[in-house]
């Protein structure tokens, strides 16, 4: 009924885990253990009620609800039960493998859930039904529907369920493999769990990593991290020394780089990948293909050609627009933000994606380029400009302003 990552395929078992499966088959140093495959997701969803459901799109919302409300089976728990004593019964993460997701046409980053530290068989079996669940949660109908898929039937949106091995990293970071031959290996690192630089509530460190192996390092002021405490995640405050101490040294960067040119050329193209430390050892947690290209390199802009008004951050998704900012520092302020206006918040998760179908841009305070935010607005292309402290009071609601994605500014209109 289960099966071990290590032989997991993407016809079975979706995109994420049929590329961890790769990964393990090819010797690469991923966290052990196993996949809930679609035919378990099949087995659960297979009532009229619900399969009707899904396929009605004025009613997906009830199709997610039926979905969570359903015991997971007991056969599927007795097995999760067996899987997790083989294993150790260590704390594990559990993490949505969609058909449709981590293809070289679509990333889906983000759009489904996934959960860490979770420990013991109740705890995990809630976990892969809300990832089940999670096929039908807003976010990820409105993604398929941007994509040209809008869930219904014809398009078989299933749910494979990865369980490995929580890791607690030390650092964990994002790398996007190079383009071409002569290009270089894009890399962002910070302190703790993953979920801060992929979510974007930290602004990372960032690290290129050239051809030649020459390295260049902008270190960030990382606030804040997080870790596991038991079987929850708590966010910490970064020791003041550690905030802009870099995360990995020059030597890591390029065993990075090393490792991210094998993933790809396993692949056949490059790779975004997501890793993390534990006890000096690099371990790899994701790999999908790249499905937009990163800005170009930008040179920083001089006094002299830069207006007073203008603020700058990190490039994220190339391309210039003017439109008029609105502020949003969460869910409660969705219903304000209106089509061709530009997002100005302090951070994006996937719960935002909705959002940037109408957005015209978007500005953050934190977040780096290879964050799920910034993936998911370059494949909307709409430019974005991240990691500009305090922008939501630096810049102000109903005003006009210009954001270049591809240098990483955000002008007023009367600069």
């Amino acid at each position: 009924m289960l099966v071990p990552l290590m032989e997991a395929v993407t016809d079975t078992c979706g995109g994420k885990a049929g590329a961890l499966g790769a990964l393990l088959r090819a010797g690469l140093p991923v966290p052990d253990g196993f996949v809930v495959p679609f035919a378990a997701y099949l087995d659960a969803v297979r009532d009229p009620d619900l399969a009707r459901s899904a396929g009605e799109s004025d009613d997906l919302d009830a199709a997610r609800r039926m979905i969570e409300a359903r015991p997971v089976r007991a056969a599927v728990i007795d097995a999760l039960g067996r899987a997790l004593d083989e294993l150790g019964d260590p704390p594990v993460a559990v993490r949505s493998s969609a058909a449709d997701e981590d293809t070289g046409q679509a990333s889906a980053a983000g759009q489904h859930e996934s959960f860490l530290a979770v420990h013991g068989v109740s705890e995990v079996a809630d976990a892969v039904r809300a990832c089940w669940a999670s096929l039908f949660s807003p976010r990820a109908i409105d993604y398929r529907g941007a994509c040209g898929r809008d869930g219904r039937p014809s398009d078989d949106p299933v749910m494979a369920v990865i369980v490995q091995r929580h890791l607690d990293a030390e650092v964990s970071g994002v790398m996007f493999t190079p383009a071409g031959p002569d290009g270089a290996t894009e890399i962002e690192a910070s302190w703790g769990l993953g979920p801060s630089v992929v979510g974007g509530t930290v602004t990372p460190d960032a690290y290129r990593v050239a051809e030649d192996g020459s390295v260049t390092r902008t270190v960030a002021d990382k606030r804040t991290r997080l870790d596991r405490h038991g079987t929850q995640l708590v966010i910490r405050d970064v020791p003041t020394r550690a905030r802009e101490r870099p995360a990995i040294d020059d030597a890591t960067a390029t065993r990075l780089a090393e490792l991210g040119k094998e993933i790809a050329a396993a692949f056949g193209g490059p790779q975004d990948i997501e890793w993390a430390i534990v006890d000096g050892r690099v371990w790899i947690l994701q790999a999908r293909p790249v499905t937009a290209a990163l800005p170009p390199p930008s040179s920083p802009s001089t006094a002299s050609d830069t207006p007073a008004a203008t603020l700058t951050g990190t490039p994220g998704s190339r391309g210039t627009v003017t439109g008029t900012a609105r502020i949003v520092r969460g869910p409660g302020d969705f219903a304000r933000v209106h089509p061709g206006d530009i997002l100005v918040c302090p951070f994006t998760d996937p719960a935002w994606t909705p959002l940037l179908r109408i957005a015209a841009g978007v500005v953050t305070e934190t977040g780096g380029v290879l964050s799920h935010a910034a993936i998911v607005a370059r494949e909307h292309a709409i430019p974005a400009v991240l990691g500009i402290p305090n922008a939501t009071s630096r810049l102000h609601d109903d005003t006009v302003i210009t954001i270049d994605g591809t240098i990483g500014t955000v002008t007023a209109a009367n600069a």
